[in-house]
């Protein structure tokens, strides 16, 4: 019989979650059956997934970033097609490739047309965490210094090199020891930064210019401050881009919020296209040579699948779409938006402490409230677990009005949203409204959510203790 994926697809839908059970990651399974986001999607398009009702879920979360030109565009659509019809040879190896320098070569003028032209060498991969070990080793070979520096709660990867770079304790347990040379730096602390590029050991600072897992970024000079050191001490400046370059803060790449001048930059979710894994870093030719310095060292650094004619089809369809479609300057104007609209809830309830917003990267932050009968309700489920108010905040954003969103980070009273770049204000203002809606229905303790509050407790503490279900 020949294979027919449409057909298979068909005769099992509805059977993913009993499958992920079964052969890949259960725990995660229990997790979203908790939450509340068991969905069986059946498409997509946009901003909007649909379950197999055809409900319509507003999708703030856009894959952690991957879908920055909505879902199923049909313009890298197209482009893996005319791949697939022209019957190009792929992945030779010991080849050069048209698509792969294409894809090259229009980084390349991007990064120039940003004012950056230094940035003219690129290698390309497939994922965010594979762009951060190129850029650890291409950091270490440009400048003969083994130690790197990165900022705490950063994120940066969960391969073993990025995950070593990772400012963030809770990705840490289990897997150590970590890559020797590899320390975090508080933010903002230019003294610690000097005293530790002072020893002129340090290869690289790495750096995103705004936090993805809580959305943080300095509010001052302190980047560019933190730039002009490593320049005096030889060190180079790595800015982690894979989160929120390509149009996510308003601006082409975050940096420029501070007119930085990288020596490094790692790219990868959004380039894909939402279709096929593209990740690459840009880098001075003078630093990529020091790592193919040698005829016998030509590919002394390599990624298999990392110039796949799929993926750089999907790339350079990519880059257009946000061109075409003006897509950065919608992302500047939805952020003002919807920066505009949080701060005016921020007013309203007494429950919001802050309100953290670049383009379409945000995040709302909660506090214990002033009220009497809002503390107790606080201080009810933070003693339950100090990481369960926000997700009451996401899973009702989601039984209630049908929105993707998440926890910020581990152990801290924010929620994140990361919305497609093709948002408009009909998108933005639903999203504020249900918002809006939910911190209202907080007001009511005792009251629905808050219990829910005890039922996610109780089902993650029973989920912890018991074995899995067949």
């Amino acid at each position: 019989m020949p294979f027919d994926l449409q057909g298979l697809v068909r005769s099992r839908m509805g059977e993913n979650y009993s499958l992920h059970q079964k052969h890949l990651n259960s725990t995660l399974v229990r997790v979203q059956q908790i939450i509340g986001f068991d969905k069986i999607y059946a498409r997509a398009k946009g901003a909007y997934l649909y379950d197999r009702e055809d409900n319509e879920y507003l999708d703030f979360l856009s894959g952690f970033g991957v879908f920055a030109i909505g879902r199923n565009h049909p313009v890298p659509q197209k482009a893996i097609r005319d791949v697939l019809d022209m019957d190009l040879p792929n992945m030779v190896q010991m080849d050069s490739a048209l698509l792969s320098g294409l894809l090259a070569e229009a980084l390349v003028k991007r990064f120039a047309a940003e004012g950056l032209p230094h940035l003219d060498s690129v290698f390309l991969c497939n994922s965010g965490t594979e762009a951060i070990e190129g850029a650890i080793k291409f950091a270490r070979a440009g400048t003969g210094r083994p130690r790197l520096l990165s900022l705490q709660n950063s994120f940066h990867g969960l391969s073993m090199g990025s995950l070593s770079l990772t400012g963030n304790p809770f990705f840490h347990e289990g897997f150590g020891p970590f890559l020797p040379g590899c320390q975090t730096v508080p933010s903002g602390n230019l003294a610690v930064l000097e005293e530790e590029l002072r020893k002129r050991d340090v290869a690289a600072l790495v750096i995103e210019a705004v936090q993805g897992k809580g959305i943080q970024f300095p509010r001052d000079d302190y980047f560019v401050q933190a730039q002009a050191l490593c320049r005096r001490y030889g060190t180079l400046l790595v800015c982690d881009e894979v989160q929120s370059g390509l149009g996510r803060t308003g601006r082409w790449f975050a940096f420029e919020h501070w007119g930085l001048e990288p020596d490094i930059v790692t790219l990868a979710k959004a380039l894909s296209g939402g279709y096929v894994p593209c990740g690459a870093f840009v880098t001075r030719r003078s630093i990529y040579q020091k790592v193919f310095n040698r005829l016998d060292r030509c590919i002394v650094h390599s990624s298999t699948f990392g110039r796949n004619n799929l993926a750089c089809a999907c790339g350079l369809a990519t880059l257009s779409v946000l061109e075409e479609e003006k897509l950065v300057e919608n992302a500047a104007k939805m952020g003002e938006r919807l920066e505009e609209g949080l701060l005016a809830l921020q007013k309203k309830h007494e429950i919001v402490k802050e309100v953290r917003v670049k383009g379409l990267m945000m995040a709302v932050e909660f506090a214990e409230p002033k009220s009497l009968r809002l503390k107790l309700a606080w201080k009810t489920v933070h003693a339950l677990d100090s990481g369960l108010f926000p997700q009451l905040v996401v899973s009702q954003l989601m039984a209630n009005h049908r929105i993707l969103t998440q926890v910020a980070a581990n152990n801290a009273d924010v929620i994140k949203a990361l919305p497609p770049l093709i948002v408009g204000p009909k998108e933005i203002d639903y999203f504020l409204a249900s918002l809006d809606s939910v911190l209202h229905e907080l007001r009511k303790f005792p009251g629905p959510l808050w219990d829910m509050g005890t039922n996610f407790f109780k089902a993650m503490r029973n989920g912890a203790e018991q074995p899995l279900s067949a």
